[in-house]
């Protein structure tokens, strides 16, 4: 429903009043900007836009429009991918990009205390300048913010010995929906002072308060590492290993997989620079210590673990020999774009050792639709990356299909015991399926966290729930 004329100019006048000069923002050319993230096609423009540049800010813009029912949508760095910062419903894109300080790297507590809008990559260079490591490593670490990965709980490839970003948040400062202000935790690892409030605004994407403070626990930084490829003949035969790998009491730092089709495409793109093009899958994985010889220790453990004939492995210790090895996981995205702009990307996560049967399955699935997919992902944490392509199909029929496809791709996850998303949430594109992940009493109790905090229904509306 879109909003007065009346109440626009109202809550535009209030804001300007509250706020610093320039705050406010209503240039059609700007706002157009703000009307997209990094999902692909879908754009709403938002009515007005508000680039906070403090807590006090970000509350009086939740206060007034909580008043005046504007809707507010939180947008960090804007590089999520299922639409959680794309203002639907129109109203007050509330901006947090200009609070982007790191205003504490604790050694003694190993504590960074932040602002959202703070880049991922940003932090981990500035704690590894103190010894330190902050390991979360979503793919879009270099331009991805602080807030947006609480927000989705992002994770990334050292998951599988690390974890994701809800195992590093120890306390928030947040804004809720009326403009008042809570803090959760603080400097300090124990907490059972009440309920979990953390816990439930971490993956809340926006929609319960707007996060302005952030305490993340930083670990001593490993001070050695080494990455192998280790090509296979099929992707079963790669997952069995990864089994083999765990079980030799290895932990992998990272183990990403690629199977035949997501190798093919980006030897394709990369024109001859990808190593073993035409195996059946690719296992890429990073062993981190804190002395050469416990690292040179486990790629031996690791040698006598697996399969794969380890003549043909590569290694990599320096930078530019790792960033040639990990080119082709980090394109894929890229060379799908080139060779077919149109995809349906899903992140599903399944038992890890049934990933080669959900791929199975899943290529199956689409097989008599005549549509090519491109897999890869974390093998260590069962997390598949699955990119449907449209190819030729005519665009009235494919976007017909696309909640069919979606419905297949997710049942088979769920029927492998898995969920239908693992890292980039639920966003606007998948909250009409969220009842096939959930039954009808956890549905209802989404219902009321999500009245509790915000009863005017102002935040982020139209996600999740």
């Amino acid at each position: 429903m879109a909003i007065s004329k009346q109440i626009l100019d109202d809550t535009t006048a209030r804001l300007r009043e509250k706020l610093a000069h320039g705050r406010v923002v209503t240039d059609p050319e700007i706002l157009e900007t703000y009307g997209a993230d990094e999902t692909p096609a879908l754009r709403s423009v938002p009515d007005l836009l508000v680039r906070a540049e403090n807590t006090d800010e970000v509350r009086a813009v939740l206060e007034i429009c909580n008043e005046l029912g504007v809707p507010v949508v939180p947008r960090g760095a804007g590089t999520g991918v299922t639409g959680g910062a794309v203002p639907i419903r129109g109203g007050v894109v509330l901006s947090l990009e200009k609070m982007n300080r790191i205003l504490e790297i604790d050694r003694e507590n190993m504590v960074a205390v932040v602002e959202p809008g703070v880049i991922t990559g940003v932090l981990q260079k500035e704690a590894l300048a103190e010894g330190l490591m902050y390991p979360p490593d979503p793919a879009s670490l270099e331009t991805c913010s602080i807030g947006g990965n609480i927000a989705e709980i992002a994770g990334g490839p050292r998951a599988v010995k690390y974890g994701t970003t809800k195992d590093y948040v120890l306390g928030l400062e947040c804004v809720l929906p009326d403009g008042s202000l809570i803090t959760t935790g603080g400097k300090y690892v124990k907490n059972a002072t009440g309920y979990n409030i953390t816990g439930i605004i971490l993956g809340s994407e926006g929609t319960l308060a707007v996060v302005t403070k952030i305490f993340l626990r930083l670990i001593p930084a490993p001070a050695y590492s080494m990455d192998l490829l280790v090509p296979y003949g099929t992707i079963g035969e790669a997952i069995d290993d990864v089994y083999r790998i765990l079980t030799a009491r290895v932990v992998p730092a990272t183990i990403e997989f690629m199977e035949r089709d997501a190798i093919a495409v980006v030897s394709e793109h990369l024109k001859g620079e990808m190593p073993f093009p035409d195996a059946g899958a690719h296992l890429l994985i990073q062993i981190d210590g804190d002395t050469e010889e416990s690292v040179l220790r486990d790629i031996e453990r690791l040698g006598g673990a697996i399969t794969a004939d380890m003549e043909q492995v590569i290694t990599a210790e320096s930078p530019p020999q790792r960033e040639r090895m990990w080119k082709a996981r980090r394109s894929i995205r890229e060379a799908i774009q080139a060779m077919n702009p149109e995809f349906i990307a899903e992140d599903c996560v399944v038992p890890r050792s049934r990933i080669p049967e959900f791929l199975k399955a899943v290529k199956q699935f689409l097989s008599p639709y005549g549509l090519k997919s491109i897999m890869f992902g974390h093998a260590g944490d069962g997390n598949v990356h699955i990119d449907t392509l449209k190819g030729d199909m005519d665009p009235g029929r494919w976007k017909e299909l696309i909640p069919e496809l979606k419905r297949g791709i997710y049942g088979i996850a769920i029927a492998m015991g898995g969920t239908i998303t693992g890292e980039h949430g639920i966003g606007c594109l998948r909250k009409e399926y969220l009842g096939m992940a959930m039954n009808p009493a956890s549905m209802e109790l989404h219902r009321r966290i999500k009245k509790a905090f915000d009863p005017n229904m102002i935040l982020n509306p139209g996600k999740i729930i």
